[in-house]
């Protein structure tokens, strides 16, 4: 099971990247669990200063950004 992290506080962005993760993972047919990680400590924790971000099993793979759900499968897959 892959564990995919959101990192942000909660804005637009945020909502946004976490729908398009959501997306690319049911479309590869992965089994996931996804986290949304908003307290701004244990974001900087991962070395984030931009948000929002995404985590994949404990790695940041994306920073800043609000990719494209077939971008985002072949992070994750």
């Amino acid at each position: 099971m892959k564990k995919l992290q959101i990192l942000g506080t909660g804005c637009p962005k945020c909502k946004k990247l976490a729908e398009n993760v959501e997306t690319a993972a049911k479309a590869l047919g992965i089994e996931y669990e996804i986290e949304k990680v908003t307290d701004i400590n244990e974001i900087m924790k991962f070395g984030v200063m931009l948000t929002p971000a995404l985590a994949v099993d404990g790695q940041v793979k994306i920073v800043g950004k609000v990719p494209s759900p077939e971008d985002i499968e072949k992070t994750i897959s």
